[in-house]
């Protein structure tokens, strides 16, 4: 088969709606399988607009990788060019195919794996691993039925001094952990108005919108900003966010998997636009074991904006680490000093390559399970939201009994908003979602509330691409 071009790729895959490259292939024909070292593993990149780019770019680096095929439904991409194709069930039909690398829109991410662990392929999936909780638990069946490489796309587990810190943290070295806290605060705009109109002759529709349930295109929804969009996209929570949940839910615990009850609030502030999900939000999730994430989205630029895309982590006597730096409760300051971890080694790509060349899915930094729960935290938070109410902005809309540190996280989310972003007071609102009780073993919610919240478990799905039951992958 063919290798594709680097060079002719990253000249410009994708820059816009009407900037666009095609991709040409050569190279020489790879081994049928993976028998030793000098065998080059054949995968597919599946998605090649925005992160696929950064997908193709390491793969075609590494000798003894050959990125086989080119899935996207952008078939400007695909224009005279073999080993392409707008359907990745395609692809899969590939006898050699070794593995796929998805970076599709969110709402396909755990249809891949499964369809990849069906097919007996290795799998690379973007953040989040799942559109849903329901989903994700599919996906999650479908590894350990086929016993693939999973890896999720959340590339800090696959830094080396990062891992170090959270082992240090987990040894109690710096004392008990009680609050891992989360922010993604990346500035982002408007994504104005688009009206619905026909698909555009070189969109593969049917395809590109797959298990979501959407009646007509816009184009807002194509190449970036389905993210802002429930039927397609999570919001930052679960987009930028879901590398800072993964950190934080990583440094709880060992063992512990879903939280047991999480509220969020917030809202889109400041823009006239279509998107459907916050821009601003704060959110709390306590775990079976009294540990708490906290996380917060700020999106709306203003003077005086400070980009935090990062955790902190707070101890029960006192103590915290910030910026990697622990600071004790008499408030003496010394760097963190890590504590050695094991991970495999190679970032987030030559790890996943190492694990799929010796076949273990062990030796994923993050493999499914661990993407499924890490998911998961941004979805049950996500729900909260989404069942929320709208009250005055001015209102102290902070509800969280007790827990004097979440009020006073919140009360700096409300003045940052008020007094930096100019939201006026007596004219805005926020969205308060509702305390949820969550049950960790069916994964259901459960008690007051649970009615609404559990309809919000399972993305109504297209026919043609509804995923089975986890029983039944």
């Amino acid at each position: 088969m063919s290798r594709l071009n680097r060079r002719t790729f990253l000249k410009g895959a994708v820059g816009t709606a009407g900037s666009v490259a095609t991709l040409n292939l050569f190279g020489r024909k790879a081994s049928a399988q993976i028998s030793g070292a000098n065998e080059r593993l054949r995968i597919a990149v599946v998605g090649i607009n925005g992160q696929g780019r950064n997908h193709f770019n390491n793969y075609s680096k590494m000798e003894d990788v050959e990125v086989a095929w080119v899935v996207d439904t952008d078939k400007r991409l695909l224009k005279d060019a073999p080993n392409t194709t707008t359907d990745i069930r395609k692809a899969l039909e590939d006898k050699n195919l070794d593995a796929i690398s998805v970076a599709t829109p969110n709402h396909w991410h755990s249809m891949m794996v499964v369809l990849a662990a069906q097919a007996g392929k290795h799998c690379y999936v973007e953040k989040p691993a799942s559109h849903d909780i329901h989903e994700g638990r599919v996906a999650l069946a479908a590894w350990k039925k086929y016993g693939i490489v999973v890896q999720h796309g959340t590339q800090q587990r696959s830094d080396q001094k990062r891992a170090d810190m959270i082992k240090a943290i987990h040894s109690g070295k710096y004392g008990k952990l009680a609050i891992a806290h989360g922010f993604c605060c990346k500035p982002r705009g408007s994504i104005g108005h688009k009206e619905p109109s026909a698909p555009p002759d070189w969109l593969d529709w049917n395809l590109w919108r797959g298990p979501a349930m959407i009646d007509q295109f816009h184009e807002n929804l194509v190449h970036y900003n389905w993210h802002w969009f429930w039927k397609t996209g999570n919001g930052d929570m679960n987009n930028q966010g879901t590398h800072q949940l993964d950190v934080a839910f990583w440094a709880l615990e060992p063992g512990q998997t879903a939280p047991v009850r999480a509220m969020a609030m917030g809202g889109r502030f400041a823009w006239d636009d279509q998107g459907e999900t916050p821009n601003t939000m704060f959110a709390v999730a306590e775990y079976p074991n009294g540990q708490k994430v906290f996380f917060n989205v700020r999106n709306v630029n203003y003077e005086g904006y400070t980009a935090e895309v990062k955790n902190n982590f707070y101890f029960e006597d006192g103590g915290k680490i910030i910026k990697e730096t622990y600071i004790s409760p008499s408030g003496a300051e010394e760097p963190v000093v890590g504590e050695p971890a094991e991970i495999t080694p190679g970032g987030q790509f030559g790890s996943f390559i190492h694990a799929c060349r010796a076949g273990k899915p062990e030796m994923s930094n993050c493999d499914m399970e661990v993407a499924h729960y890490s998911s998961l935290l941004g979805h049950v938070m996500n729900n909260s939201y989404r069942l929320g109410r709208k009250v005055p902005f001015n209102q102290k809309a902070g509800r969280f009994g007790d827990d004097k540190l979440a009020y006073e996280e919140f009360m700096k989310v409300h003045e940052i908003m008020r007094d930096g972003v100019g939201v006026p007071e007596d004219k805005a609102e926020y969205v308060v979602g509702p305390l949820l009780s969550f049950d960790g073993q069916t994964e259901r919610f459960v008690g007051e509330h649970a009615e609404d919240a559990n309809k919000l478990l399972r993305d109504p799905r297209n026919k043609e691409f509804d995923i089975p039951e986890a029983d039944k992958v």
